[in-house]
């Protein structure tokens, strides 16, 4: 016979899990708040407005946005990796967040690894290497002999230290063996200015900043950082096919939660976020930014966040880089 302590915390387990069975079924009941933890108005701001629109009908309450920028997403992440558990505060988890920020930082107060469930990717930005149209170079084999020819070393621009164009050019240093110096700038947009002015003449831009300026022919595409050619931008030929094999680079963002929120209400954010990157209007706007949609299972997520982890984290050894 069962003691009496034994029954009770068996009653108080079949209790607490009925609760949860049951507070997933009728999820959600309130508001969602996404996080996105950059300021209003950049790329994964637009992206998560974007798709909150359409998972908000889908459910049946509202998705709103709460921007909580800094610390190279470290406020925001730390913010959701310590929120409860209960598929009322997602965030939007990056390269950044998920890939870079466990090497580049010696402490952070969030595990990349433990304290995020994740939900689903959300989009990719492929890179592209870009010069400045006065620089004498239209292809890979050009650039590079250009860039060797250059005494002292060659500037190039990012959007900051550690971000993911930083970390496309740094193994891109690796890979050919080119002196290069970084030059950093506070976001995407005053980086690429300097590009299109001359005052530095190339960097590796993401496809939603550089479109606009590609398009315009104020900066030249030299290749994409990409296994093939990306829809929209199919004049420009991938680095791979101009001979720096196996050489791929995005910026990219996957949508979490809180470690330990209840499996079914994990599965029900995908449902409606896979829904949502599927449907017409979504693919439309993504299109215009320049986004690849990259629908996938929880799972999938979480094998492709530990692959960026591992080849990123190996990068930034190799690199030196630090950012505290």
């Amino acid at each position: 016979m069962q003691s009496i302590p034994t029954l009770i915390r068996q009653s108080l387990a079949l209790l607490a899990f009925a609760a949860t069975a049951a507070s997933a079924q009728n999820y959600p009941t309130k508001p969602i708040e996404w996080v996105v933890p950059y300021p209003a108005g950049g790329g994964s701001d637009v992206v998560a407005r974007t798709l909150t629109e359409a998972m908000g009908r889908a459910v049946g309450q509202p998705i709103i946005i709460n921007n909580k920028p800094g610390a190279a997403t470290n406020i925001g992440a730390d913010y959701v990796a310590h929120a409860k558990a209960d598929g009322y505060t997602v965030l939007t988890g990056d390269t950044a967040t998920l890939a870079a920020n466990p090497a580049l930082y010696t402490k952070l107060n969030y595990s990349a690894e433990k304290d995020f469930a994740p939900i689903g990717l959300l989009a990719r930005f492929p890179m592209i290497l870009v010069v400045n149209p006065s620089v004498p170079a239209k292809n890979l084999h050009e650039f590079l002999a250009w860039a060797k020819a250059a005494k002292g070393g060659l500037n190039y621009a990012t959007p900051g230290a550690g971000s993911p164009h930083h970390l496309a050019t740094e193994l891109f240093r690796g890979t050919t063996g080119l002196n290069l110096v970084h030059v950093p700038y506070r976001g995407a947009a005053p980086a690429v200015q300097d590009v299109v002015s001359g005052q530095v003449p190339f960097m590796f831009v993401d496809t939603a900043s550089g479109m606009p300026f590609l398009n315009a022919g104020r900066l030249r595409p030299i290749g994409i950082a990409s296994p093939q050619r990306v829809k929209n931008f199919e004049a420009i030929p991938t680095l791979n096919e101009q001979g720096l094999k196996n050489f791929e680079a995005y910026a990219w963002q996957g949508l979490v939660a809180p470690a330990g929120t209840p499996p079914d209400v994990i599965a029900k954010l995908n449902k409606t976020l896979v829904e949502a990157l599927n449907s017409t209007a979504v693919k439309a706007r993504f299109q215009v930014l320049g986004l690849e949609p990259t629908p996938s299972t929880p799972a999938q997520m979480a094998t492709y966040a530990k692959a960026e982890r591992e080849k990123w984290a190996q990068v930034i050894r190799a690199s030196g880089i630090k950012l505290d």
